[in-house]
């Protein structure tokens, strides 16, 4: 079973369907977004995904209640603050920011924990498995990247979209 992982994507439309392909195509189970997709029409290029969606807010994040409908609309999920979601027998956290991202990932209560907001790759193994796939927008590094986790290894690996 695979993890798809993406955040920050800010309204780049063209890269949430090169992530969705990819997602598609490397057949994720289960994708989970950790904030700033920024207007609602963000969210309609997730609902060509193979599998489920679960988010949460980030900080740029408007019209958060038109953005939950749209997230019904296509089949997933969103949360103001954090979002608790399971694949095979792995716990999985996501959150949108790193202060709160590292006490649970130390905690060890969830297998992997997810976030975002820093637009900066980072892939920790301690307790849990701790993930920040980067931005997904790409606006701010002028990279655009996801991860895909491999729920049996618990490995991660960075895709460049």
């Amino acid at each position: 079973m695979k993890l798809g992982v993406m955040s920050d994507s800010h309204d780049n439309i063209p890269n949430v369907k090169r992530a969705v392909a990819l997602f598609n195509e490397i057949g994720v189970d289960l994708v989970v977004h950790a904030g700033d997709f920024i207007a609602p029409f963000a969210i309609d290029p997730l609902g060509d995904l193979n599998c489920r969606a679960v988010g949460v807010f980030g900080n740029n994040d408007g019209e958060r209640i038109v953005v939950a409908k749209r997230f019904e609309a296509i089949g997933g999920e969103v949360y103001p603050n954090l979002a608790s979601a399971s694949l095979g027998d792995k716990d999985i956290a996501v959150m949108h920011y790193p202060e709160l991202a590292m006490p649970i990932a130390k905690s060890g209560d969830y297998d992997i924990v997810v976030y975002g907001h820093t637009h900066q790759i980072d892939i920790q193994k301690s307790e849990s498995l701790l993930v920040n796939p980067g931005e997904t927008g790409g606006w701010t590094t002028g990279k655009a990247t996801v991860a895909v986790v491999d729920i049996a290894t618990l490995e991660a690996t960075i895709h460049e979209l």
